[in-house]
Parts: structure tokens; sequence; C-alpha cells
């Protein structure tokens, strides 16, 4: 299987297969409104601005499943994207991500990517040692440990790169570059 045999249902009820950006590059994201990380909403957005004529795609898949911090209906999630970051990339209903009841897409991404840890940093290690109480024995496999978690997939569908949500969409320009 490809990425590209995969679907979503868009915020506004339409199903979207990821086929309709086979060439582009692609870069998936799990979000959530009421989450720390939720300002990276802004980046992601200049990231799309900056790159979407050279063919950069990004995708916001709002989940709930991290301390219920996308608790919204699609529309009202919708609302709180354009109001308050002028998000105009695509998003998705809400979905879950981990788990046996993930989406399709996040099962293919995780089981093709690996978990690399946090990062350094004190609040690296703060989330890491929340996260690793958590989950326990499963904070080392490969699924997704909480909101913003970015992945990166290249022209020709493969995965470029896996980005925890303590990499700012910022630091990820060269990255992106890099396969456009």
């Amino acid at each position: 299987m490809s990425i590209y045999d995969y679907s979503f249902q868009s915020i506004e009820g339409k199903t979207v297969s990821l086929s309709d950006f086979q060439g582009k590059v692609m870069l998936i994201v799990n979000t959530a409104s009421k989450c720390g990380f939720t300002p990276q909403y802004e980046g992601l957005e200049k990231l799309y601005e900056a790159y979407k004529d050279q063919g950069l795609v990004v995708i916001g898949f709002p989940c709930n499943q991290f301390a219920e911090q996308e608790p919204g209906t699609n529309s009202e999630v919708q609302e709180f994207c354009k109001i308050r970051y002028g998000v105009t990339f695509p998003l998705t209903e809400k979905v879950n991500v981990r788990d046996e009841n993930a989406d399709p897409i996040f099962q293919y991404l995780t089981e093709n990517t690996t978990f690399k840890g946090l990062g350094k940093g004190l609040k690296n290690k703060a989330l890491e040692l929340m996260l690793k109480q958590k989950y326990g024995k499963q904070f080392s496999d490969n699924s997704v440990k909480w909101n913003f978690t970015k992945f990166l997939i290249g022209r020709d569908g493969k995965i470029a790169g896996r980005f925890e949500p303590t990499v700012s969409p910022e630091s990820m320009v060269s990255s992106i570059e890099e396969c456009l």
C-alpha cells in the first residue's frame, strides 16, 4: 500500500483521496485547539502560504484523543482555526490517531516511521515524563504520542520525515525545501 491509497473526510464532510495530492509534498499533522502546541497552527499556515505555490500541501487532522484538547464540533474547530490562526490549509473531520481506532492514514504513517523521542530540553523532558507515565511501555512504540506530530511526505509518496510535537513548523523549512 502507498499513502495515495488512503482518503479522509474533509471538515466540510467531503471524501478526499490523498491521490489528489500525488506529485505534491504533504505535511500531515494531528492538531488540537486547546493544547500548549496549538500556536503551531500559525507556523503551519506560514509554511503553507510560503510553499503552496511550489507544491506543499498541509493537512490538519483534528484529534481529541490527548487530554480531550479538541472538544468542539467540526464546525467549531474550523471556525477556531480560521478566526484565531487564519488557517486556509485543508482540515479533516476529527479523527483518532493512535490505538485500535486510529485513522488508517495514521496507522500507515506510524507503521512506516520510527518514534525517536521528543528531543532535548527541560520542556521536552517534562512532556516525556508525563507521556511515559501515561503510556508505560507503549511510550517507546511508534504510535503518535501527542498533538502536533507531523509527517512529511515527499513528491514520490514516500515518508520523508517524522517530527514530534516539540519540533516547531519553522524548524522544518530545510526538510520541506529538500522535498520541494
